[in-house]
């Protein structure tokens, strides 16, 4: 099996290679998390000049094609420089759900407002009770006439207060764990009876707890049909899964080379540490799991583009074999810096940080490995 890609995927690739080389260093990083927002609205729209926000999207949208490693090829770049813009969230994952359930019209409207760099999304799913069950959902909307009145909380919400427009999972009818009843809707984010309360992530990435108090949306902005949108949701947050795993593919390699090239200055009892024995031993490991890593990711990468977007079984395994090796590989990173490791100047530790947030994001590494079991 050929497993070289394209001239179009190697320039893609080197496109957003030279953008964190030359422009996304670690002090602008550091300035760009202090900020009020965040993020970068000027790489945001440079993001669009350049065609990035074109890429998850299918050619039928207006997009680049969409395939799983194209994405994959960008993912890893935006995780080797620790890119804070959110890309994964409002174009991956919240376009995504346009692109799979929206109408046409919808789609002609949002999706080139959101490769023209003009608007930004967030996905509301997660409620404070819910863990990782997307079917665990208490926010309530009523069909009221040609409106629906929306009540409830959402946690965590990824991008949610930067957001110009919430996608919102609410239940329409049913359980509060039933798997039909569930809609998508999209909301103003600054219609009235919608509280945003933003904070920073540890990682350094910015999130939202939203509350709904008689919020009226109408029956025009539902996206897909109501009550049937939760396979939609399970087959867009498995491909945001995958972009997130080649996140944490490219800062596992950054972080594990960084790590051998300081046991080269580090010394101690008069010789570099990366001398001993003992300490080798561990860089290889962080080395096999990395390479382990990117292995299982490109595996699911094509079984994501050969099966039309649904591999589930294919997604867990490649998200549980990622997430021991990114607290393997993040771990170890710490444990051989030493004290200066874990300190906010130095690189080491933020890359720790994403790498430990991404275990946790879209299901834990033992969700994961549950769910690959009972497929």
């Amino acid at each position: 099996m050929d497993f070289s890609y394209s001239e179009e995927q190697q320039m893609l690739q080197s496109s957003v290679s030279k953008f964190i080389q030359q422009d996304y260093d670690f002090d602008r990083r550091c300035k760009l998390i202090e900020s009020d927002t965040g993020f970068s609205e000027d790489n945001w729209k440079l993001f669009a000049e350049l065609g990035w926000l074109m890429v998850p999207f299918s050619a039928e949208d207006g997009g680049l094609g969409g395939s799983a490693v194209d994405l994959m090829l960008v993912m890893e770049e935006f995780g080797r420089g620790l890119v804070v813009e959110p890309f994964l969230v409002s174009a991956v994952l919240s376009g995504g759900l346009i692109a799979s359930g929206a109408n046409e019209a919808q789609k002609r409207e949002l999706i080139s407002l959101l490769m023209e760099g003009q608007l930004q999304l967030a996905f509301a799913f997660a409620e404070p009770q819910s863990r990782f069950n997307l079917s665990d959902i208490t926010t309530k909307a009523i069909r009221n006439g040609d409106s629906y009145v929306v009540n409830g909380h959402k946690a965590v919400v990824l991008n949610g207060s930067a957001a110009d427009k919430l996608l919102v999972a609410v239940r329409t009818s049913g359980g509060q764990h039933d798997c039909e009843g569930i809609t998508l809707l999209l909301i103003d984010a600054n219609s009235e009876g919608v509280h945003r309360q933003g904070y920073a992530t540890v990682d350094g990435h910015r999130a939202a707890e939203v509350k709904f108090n008689n919020v009226m949306v109408p029956v025009a902005n539902r996206v897909g049909e109501e009550g049937a949108a939760l396979p939609v949701i399970e087959q867009t947050i498995d491909r945001a899964t995958l972009a997130l795993c080649a996140e944490a593919v490219g800062a596992m390699e950054k972080i594990y080379k960084k790590t051998v090239e300081y046991t080269k200055t580090r010394e101690q009892f008069g010789v570099a540490i990366g001398k001993f024995q003992a300490l080798q031993h561990r860089m290889v490991d962080m080395f096999t799991e990395y390479e382990q890593a990117r292995s299982i990711l490109l595996m699911a990468a094509l079984q994501l583009d050969v099966n039309n977007g649904v591999a589930p079984k294919a997604i867990s395994a490649a998200k549980s074999r990622i997430g021991k090796a990114a607290r393997l590989v993040g771990q170890e990173a710490i444990q051989l810096h030493g004290g200066i490791g874990v300190t906010e100047e130095l690189d080491v530790s933020h890359y720790f940080k994403r790498l430990t947030t991404i275990q946790y994001l879209f299901g834990s590494t033992d969700y994961h490995t549950r769910r690959f079991a009972g497929h």
